[in-house]
C-alpha cells in the first residue's frame, strides 16, 4: 500500500514517510524545521542562514518557533554558529570502528588532523585501571589528554593510559600533535591485534565542554576502548568524546549466520 508523504525516490537513510505519523499532526516548530531544512540543503557549506525574525516572518511563526526548530538543526550538526549568526554545517566526520588512528580516518575524508595537548603526568596506577592495562596497583603510569582538532576546529577529547614500564621516554620522545599509533609502532616496534570497544552517548562535563568548545547540553559519542598488541597483551587504555553534530562511525559487519 502506498502512503503520502512516502514517496518512491526517498533516500534510503532518510525518515520514514519524512518523521510524519500517520495520523498527520506534527508540532508546529518540525514544520518549520523541515522547511528550513530544505533550505539549508539548498545552501552550500559555509552560506549564512537568514536571521530568526526573517525566517519567523517568512514561516508565519514566533521567534521562539524558530529557535527550537534551530536548535535541533544544530544539535543535529546541520548548522553552526559563526559569530551571532547561523551558517550551513560540512559533512559530519566518518570515523571508522577499527584500529586505525584518528589521524587516518580524519585524513582520508581530505580533513587536517591535529591535537593540543592539556597535559601528559606521571602517577601511580590506580587500582579501577590496573586490569584493563595490565599493571599492578600502584606501577607507574601515563596519562595523556589531547583536544582532538580537524582544520583546526574542536571536535573531541582524547584521553590515553599507558604503561610507563612500556613506554618510559613517552614524554620526550613523542610529539603530542602526531600520532599515537605511529609512535608506537615505529619507535617502540609494537603492533596492535585488536581492541575491545565500547561506546554510549553522554554530555560533557563543564570542563570537557570548555575544552571542546562548545555548550554543555550538545550530545557526545563516548567511545570507550583497550588495545591489546599481536601478544595479546594490552596496549592503551583510551577515553574519547567526539562531538555528537561533527562525527558519525562506520563499521562493516561479517557474514556470520545468526
Amino acid at each position: 500500500m502506498d502512503h503520502p508523504n512516502y514517496p518512491h525516490a526517498q533516500a534510503p537513510g532518510a525518515p520514514v514517510r519524512d518523521g510524519i505519523p500517520e495520523h498527520g499532526r506534527i508540532p508546529k516548530y518540525y514544520a518549520v524545521k523541515a522547511q528550513i531544512g530544505a533550505l539549508v540543503d539548498e545552501l552550500g557549506e559555509g552560506e549564512a542562514l537568514p536571521t530568526e525574525r526573517d525566517l519567523a516572518v517568512r514561516h508565519g511563526v514566533a521567534r521562539e518557533t524558530v529557535r527550537q526548530a534551530l536548535r535541533e538543526l544544530l544539535l543535529e550538526g546541520r548548522l553552526r554558529r559563526r559569530g551571532r549568526g547561523t551558517v550551513v554545517a560540512g559533512p559530519k566526520l566518518e570515523q571508522p570502528l577499527s584500529l586505525a588512528s584518528y589521524t587516518e580516518g580524519v585524513r582520508r575524508q581530505g580533513r587536517r588532523p591535529g591535537r593540543t595537548l592539556i597535559g601528559l603526568d606521571r602517577f601511580p596506577c590506580p587500582p579501577a585501571l590496573a586490569p584493563e592495562i595490565g599493571l599492578e596497583r600502584g606501577e607507574p603510569v601515563w596519562h595523556m589528554e589531547r583536544v582532538l582538532l580537524a582544520d583546526d576546529e574542536r571536535v573531541g577529547l582524547e584521553s590515553t593510559y599507558v604503561s610507563v614500564a612500556r613506554m618510559p621516554r613517552l614524554d620526550r620522545d613523542f610529539d603530542p600533535d602526531s600520532s599515537f599509533y605511529s609512535y608506537v609502532h615505529e619507535r617502540l616496534g609494537i603492533d596492535f591485534g585488536s581492541a575491545d570497544e565500547r561506546i554510549e552517548t553522554v554530555l560533557a562535563t563543564p570542563r570537557e565542554a570548555l575544552l571542546i568548545g562548545t555548550p554543555p547540553a550538545l550530545p557526545m559519542l563516548l567511545i570507550h576502548r583497550v588495545s591489546y598488541d599481536t601478544g595479546g597483551d594490552p596496549t592503551e587504555r583510551v577515553r574519547t568524546l567526539y562531538r555528537g553534530d561533527r562525527f558519525s562511525f562506520t563499521t562493516r559487519l561479517g557474514g556470520n549466520e545468526r
